[in-house]
């Protein structure tokens, strides 16, 4: 009976242990535990954020000629108080009948610069067409014998001529930069920063009083020298061109 017994036990205890784990195959759960209280403990520090770099901006050149709500950008020539005969108007003051200031503010510059160059530019030609009356440049091409009228002067001295137009040309050439950016700098029309006798004032009310004398002789030799012109043809008398 006892040997019975033991075989029995014996076979129940090796089929039991068949059916449990062998020792390869047991988890520690206390030691995945400790691991995740230890990472629980690590505090993850936010990377600090990108510093966006200051970029440097910019501002938008603002012209300092166009001034909004001011009669010509408050340029001088419009102060009056000339009288304007045959015209509904009673001054001079603000007198633009055709509207060019109004229709077309951004164009102002560009009619000053305009008016100036040409103001200059006729002053030259008055010169030009009375000191030839009494003095002549050197050379017989020059003499009162060969151009006995200025008028004339144009068609006896072609190649002359040729060089007065080269000369202009390329002058007239070195103001386009200072004309495309008129509106974008402070860049007053007609001022080339050209002194070179340092006679241009240095307060601002003396400074507009030689920029109106300049304007004033400027119209009214460009008025002259259409008058001159004309007389000279007209007439084919000298200086004064009267009959």
């Amino acid at each position: 009976m006892i040997k019975t017994a033991t075989i029995v036990i014996a076979l129940v205890t090796g089929s039991a242990s068949a059916f449990a784990p062998t020792g390869l195959n047991r988890i520690n759960t206390r030691l995945y535990a400790d691991v995740v209280a230890e990472a629980a403990d690590v505090v993850i520090e936010d990377e600090p954020a990108e510093v966006e770099a200051e970029v440097e901006v910019i501002p938008e050149p603002v012209s300092k000629v166009l001034v909004e709500g001011v009669f010509c950008n408050g340029y001088v020539g419009g102060e009056g108080p000339e009288p304007i005969p045959f015209t509904l108007s009673t001054t001079s003051g603000n007198w633009d009948p055709a509207g060019f200031a109004e229709r077309a503010p951004e164009w102002v510059p560009w009619f000053r610069e305009a008016e100036l160059k040409h103001g200059r530019a006729a002053m030259l030609a008055t010169v030009g067409m009375v000191v030839p009356e009494f003095v002549r440049m050197p050379g017989d091409q020059f003499s009162f014998e060969n151009v006995p009228y200025v008028i004339n002067a144009h068609d006896m001295l072609p190649d002359s001529m040729s060089q007065i137009f080269l000369w202009i040309s390329l002058l007239e050439a070195c103001t386009f930069a200072a004309l495309a950016n008129m509106n974008n700098w402070n860049r007053m029309p007609g001022d080339f920063s050209f002194d070179p006798l340092g006679i241009y004032p240095q307060s601002e009310e003396n400074q507009r009083e030689m920029q109106l004398a300049e304007l004033k002789n400027g119209r009214l030799a460009m008025i002259a020298i259409g008058g001159m012109v004309a007389g000279a043809m007209i007439t084919g008398e000298h200086f004064p061109y009267l009959v």
